[in-house]
């Protein structure tokens, strides 16, 4: 199981979101939830892609693939299963 994959749907949103370059505010917002729960989000979500920082995520979420990581990590993930067959 890739990283990505251990996020829950509103993760990856959040993630994606950060990518973006919004704030923390700004991302509530959209999603509909306070700041502080926003924040426990990226907390939970920095623990399951072991980083550190809103920064390492936005670099993180980049480095696989931007706006499409969760589809690059997936198909990578099966692709390597399938091979395994």
């Amino acid at each position: 199981m890739t990283p990505c994959e251990r996020l829950t749907a509103k993760e990856v949103q959040i993630a994606t979101l950060v990518w973006e370059g919004m704030t923390n505010r700004e991302i509530g917002r959209i999603v509909g939830t306070s700041e502080q729960v926003i924040k426990n989000h990226l907390r939970s979500i920095f623990d399951k892609l072991g980083v550190w920082s809103r920064l390492e995520l936005a670099m993180y979420v980049a480095a696989h693939g931007g706006k499409t990581w969760t589809d690059v990590e997936h198909s990578a993930y099966r692709a390597v299963a399938v091979g395994a067959d």
